[in-house]
């Protein structure tokens, strides 16, 4: 049995594999509320709509009250890597199970976005062993964990500055309701969700330290019909939130591009070429540097799942609102920076696994990239093709030499420090790490699409 490093916490049950596959015991201190999810139809009505994660009953492990072995989604991503209209599709969806949840006798003992993952555009609850039996007069005892992990930051991201997004992991617990509150606009005072749900509340919580957070106060009650109301007032304060379309460096990259119509269609035709030649049909491609996705749907075909990974806001947003549109399963956009990617974080810097380690081990599709990585960041082609061998089983990677007018535009404010830039430069560093599979020219320009599959190890 090997326990899931970031389930430890739970005294219900906890996420192991045993032999490749993913379980999850239940002990039978969870029994009561586990069966109450079942008998009040709650389980059947979240998983019907998509809202839950689906389980079987296995024969129980040894010292387990029952084993359950859930469905498991195909890429696990963190709320500090989703766009602002991801992270508010998961406040809704958790707002809408405990309202269902409360309307079935039972509530959500906590409301930790790390409880959500996304199945392309689907939000979806993992977390089977967060419900428990409401008892009338009950407060909502996930309150203020939702309120830090998901109204903060969205307030943040909709009020003062996208980018406080990052806030989100440096605080996987969630952004202290005093530190936002100081950090939004005195403007958003005047918005009674804010008001109410993080200005006030952390006023409160701060009155509750002052005194030493031991005062023997009687037991909080709250009315059921003012729970609801509370959770619909969340709701309501979630949905009015909207992330501001301020222009970014690659918001509108491919309005900004030395493409003809024909050389597009041509790269297009050669990537679905590339992609099916080196990418198992049903398998994981890692689009890197993806922006609004024109390729990840082109890499998609053949039944394949891609994780769309970009380092620009706004280009990640309009990715996510596109496949929700069309209500897409097989593409999951992500904010990703190559040059600081998401570290392991959490208890032992292995709660929340570092982005490399998640990416490794399927197909990676790296179109216009390595000139920012090379040029922008000063990266080594040598440190590239070691980096792509790390993370790619096979590669199908565009290479952008001098003569192209976007590193013209990189080179045009700095020295030319890259004289093992050029295409032997390039092939030569990756030759080392990857055989070349095929090699094409792109027509109308001076790029070259490659295909690559890792060498092993002898």
């Amino acid at each position: 049995m090997n326990r899931h490093p970031a389930s430890f916490r739970d005294p219900s049950g906890f996420v192991y594999r045993d032999d490749g596959v993913l379980y999850r015991q239940v002990n039978a201190s969870y029994g009561a509320d586990y069966e109450a999810l079942l008998s009040s139809g709650l389980y059947e009505h979240l998983t019907s709509r998509g809202w839950l994660v689906e389980h079987e009953e296995v024969p129980p492990a040894p010292g387990a009250w029952k084993t359950l072995r859930p469905t498991v989604v195909p890429y696990v991503s963190y709320p500090y890597e989703w766009s602002f209209s991801q992270l508010k599709d998961a406040a809704l969806l958790t707002l809408d199970i405990q309202l269902a949840s409360l309307e079935r006798g039972l509530t959500l003992k906590d409301a930790s976005a790390f409880n959500v993952q996304f199945v392309g555009s689907r939000p979806i609850f993992i977390d089977t062993l967060s419900f428990q039996r409401y008892r009338d007069g009950d407060p909502w005892v996930a309150y203020r964990q939702f309120c830090q992990h998901y109204l903060a930051p969205l307030a943040l991201m909709a009020l003062a500055d996208v980018r406080l997004r990052r806030l989100s992991s440096a605080f996987i617990d969630g952004v202290p309701l005093d530190l936002a509150s100081r950090l939004l606009p005195r403007s958003s005072w005047l918005r009674p969700g804010l008001a109410t749900h993080i200005h006030l509340h952390a006023r409160s919580q701060k009155r509750y330290q002052a005194a030493g957070g031991t005062a023997r106060a009687a037991r909080p009650t709250m009315q059921k019909r003012l729970l609801v109301a509370l959770v619909d007032g969340l709701r309501r304060t979630i949905a009015g939130l909207r992330m501001p379309e301020t222009k970014t460096e690659w918001g509108d990259y491919y309005s900004d591009t030395n493409y003809s119509a024909g050389a597009m269609t041509a790269k297009e035709r050669l990537v679905a070429e590339f992609v099916d030649l080196v990418a198992p049909s049903g398998g994981i491609v890692h689009d890197l540097g993806a922006n609004v996705g024109r390729f990840s749907r082109i890499a998609a075909a053949g039944g394949r799942y891609v994780v769309a990974h970009d380092i620009d806001e706004l280009a990640v947003e309009r990715h996510y609102l596109a496949v929700r549109q069309r209500q897409d399963d097989s593409i999951l956009p992500l904010l990703l920076d190559l040059t600081n990617p998401s570290p392991s974080l959490g208890w032992g810097s292995t709660e929340r696994a570092a982005a490399v380690d998640r990416i490794a081990g399927h197909t990676v599709l790296a179109l216009a990239l390595i000139h920012h990585l090379a040029i922008s960041n000063n990266v080594p082609l040598d440190a590239l093709a070691e980096f792509f061998a790390r993370i790619g089983e096979a590669l199908v990677i565009e290479f952008v030499p001098k003569e192209d007018s976007q590193v013209q535009r990189l080179l045009a404010t700095r020295a030319d420090i890259f004289p093992d830039y050029h295409i032997e430069g390039f092939e030569a560093a990756f030759a080392s790490r990857f055989e070349i599979v095929r090699r094409e020219p792109l027509p109308e320009t001076t790029r070259i699409l490659y295909a690559m599959r890792a060498r092993k190890e002898s």
